[in-house]
């Protein structure tokens, strides 16, 4: 059942033993959603990260390299440069050495090839994330860029997310594991030492069966399939 940002409140407030009013609970709720959200994104690799732009970038005609903005794309993913033709042509990935040793700063042409170099300052004091072309583009061309983005997070103007919608169960565990933190039941010391324990081991195990079904969206199961994996038949087929 998807989690509406109220849903969520109140079975979170449920698992912490607390009032859905509680001031003190309504002041880290933020934080809660924050890490359970940015947890679950990074542990799954989620398919529905993964976007295209079409329109923002482009080469620079004697620029070897193209900046985007990091909040933009966690990870790129794909590069492709669109010719005067209309013709899209997919750049091949190589390292950021071989584009410096082989094209050397002076080979121009259509870029073939790309290479994440690591990040430059735009006018603005930000920070970019650099990629390198070879050749040096001789001309301007659009490119299209694929990568994995963040989710929006949940709130009271946000509801639902996909995040509680598919995995309800996975994000309120991993809320009550930063709820722990904060009612300071980590050690072993404190009031219930096993709490956090037994919902990180929760998480653990919700998340096994989560990333199984990850990787069967992404045709990553048995034998590059959309498949679950399964025991082995008895006796096997000869």
């Amino acid at each position: 059942m998807a989690l509406s940002y109220s849903d969520y409140v109140t079975q979170l407030a449920t698992l912490a033993v607390v009032p859905a009013t509680d001031p003190y609970f309504l002041t880290i709720l933020p934080d809660a959603i924050s890490y359970a959200e940015l947890r679950i994104q990074r542990d799954l690799d989620l398919l529905a990260t993964v976007v295209s732009d079409t329109s923002s970038y482009s080469t620079t005609a004697s620029q070897g390299y193209v900046n985007i903005l990091p909040s933009q794309f966690i990870s790129v993913q794909t590069v492709s440069v669109t010719t005067p033709s209309s013709a899209v042509f997919p750049l091949v990935n190589v390292s950021k050495e071989y584009i410096q040793n082989v094209f050397n700063g002076n080979t121009t042409g259509t870029p073939t090839y790309f290479a994440m170099y690591g990040s430059g300052t735009d006018t603005t004091g930000l920070n970019n994330i650099t990629i390198l072309l070879g050749p040096i583009p001789d001309a301007t061309y659009p490119l299209t860029i694929t990568g994995t983005e963040r989710f929006a997070t949940l709130s009271a103007s946000n509801t639902p997310t996909y995040i509680s919608t598919y995995f309800p169960d996975l994000f309120l565990i991993a809320s009550m594991i930063y709820v722990s933190a904060y009612q300071r039941n980590f050690g072993k010391l404190n009031d219930d030492p096993q709490m956090a324990v037994t919902y990180e081991s929760q998480y653990q195990a919700l998340l096994k069966g989560a990333t199984v079904e990850e990787y069967r969206k992404k045709f990553e199961g048995p034998a590059w399939s959309s498949r679950s994996p399964s025991p082995i038949a008895t006796p096997p087929r000869s």
